[in-house]
């Protein structure tokens, strides 16, 4: 069962805009470059470059009528970011989609004067993205992903199905995530969880099998949104399961994939929204102007049958503020 609420975006009615000569000329078509973090055959990348294109179509934009898109695909590989980014840039496009804050980090480096429109990025301030959500003052603009308070939320489920948890590893890959920035919000939480942490970095399948072996036999696994854990999911979900440890996840789609619960945002009304900037930006405005957005709507996705092979009890509480539950 599912109920699922969009986030509402700013200055919906500009969907009804003509197309105008503002930021190109008639006689030319716009280009917009993207740079997504996850593989280009992974079905979470193409329902994402689905929603963005849908998206900018009810705004009036053609791909391959009034704008060409160039996509490139990073397939949770850190080394690819820079060259991509190098790519991208050396098109001269009018505005670049940024997914995952190391992927904005190396367009950033790239460039200080393309308007680059972010997506899947935690803390932009933090970054050194935006002077702030209000007024970003610079080339860069769009849609933030989790504040770090969100990790108490995750914790607080894992010990609400696990009550005798006592060790929580954070999994994820610093070089394709905000790896420190949910750490340390989780480190200041799990105190009064009676958790302790158990950092895990990681970078390739066997450090993620090593980490995983290590939590066994009484552990849990938070996962914070990871370019690298996502393209491993199958992986994770299976080690999780073999040693009957408890997961949260930070996306629906982990859950729907055997993992056992998440707590997160609708990851294709993000591309939805970053469409409304690249919109926005073709027409006209400046990014420096245009606030950065914060999404307002987060889903519960439980599996149930997970649950059962691990032998948890899901509380009736988390039961019924789910979203979506998995028999």
């Amino acid at each position: 069962m599912k109920r699922r609420e969009f986030i509402t975006l700013l200055g919906g009615a500009a969907a009804a805009w003509p197309i105008a000569a503002t930021a190109q000329e008639r006689d030319r078509k716009a280009r917009v470059s993207v740079l997504i973090g996850y593989a280009e055959d992974d079905p979470e990348t193409k329902a994402r470059v689905a929603a963005f294109q849908q998206s900018l179509a009810k705004r009036g934009w053609s791909e391959g009528s009034n704008v060409q898109i160039e996509y490139r695909f990073a397939a949770g590989s850190p080394d690819k970011y820079h060259s991509m980014a190098k790519e991208l840039v050396a098109l001269q496009p009018d505005v670049i989609v940024a997914h995952t804050t190391p992927v904005t980090a190396a367009l950033y480096e790239e460039s200080r004067t393309i308007p680059i429109v972010f997506v899947n990025v935690s803390d932009p301030i933090g970054s050194g993205f935006v002077a702030s959500l209000a007024r970003p003052r610079g080339n860069l603009t769009g849609v933030t992903q989790y504040e770090a308070g969100i990790v108490g939320k995750w914790l607080a489920m894992l010990k609400e199905v696990s009550p005798r948890l006592a060790r929580v590893g954070v999994m994820a890959n610093p070089k394709t995530t905000a790896y420190d920035y949910f750490l340390r919000s989780a480190e200041a939480m799990a105190p009064s969880l009676a958790i302790t942490l158990v950092p895990s970095p990681i970078e390739s399948a066997a450090e993620i099998e090593r980490a995983i072996e290590f939590l066994a036999p009484d552990g849990g696994l938070l996962l914070p949104p990871d370019a690298s854990t996502t393209a491993h999911r199958d992986l994770i979900i299976a080690l999780a399961a073999r040693h009957r440890i408890p997961a949260v996840y930070a996306f629906s789609f982990m859950v729907t994939a055997g993992g056992l619960m998440s707590y997160g945002t609708d990851q294709a009304d993000m591309f939805r929204l970053a469409a409304y900037y690249v919109d926005r930006i073709l027409r006209g405005n400046d990014p420096a102007e245009l606030p950065v957005q914060s999404p307002t709507r987060f889903e519960t996705a439980i599996n149930l049958k997970t649950a059962r092979e691990l032998s948890l009890m899901v509380p009736p509480g988390l039961l019924v503020a789910a979203d979506e539950v998995i028999e």
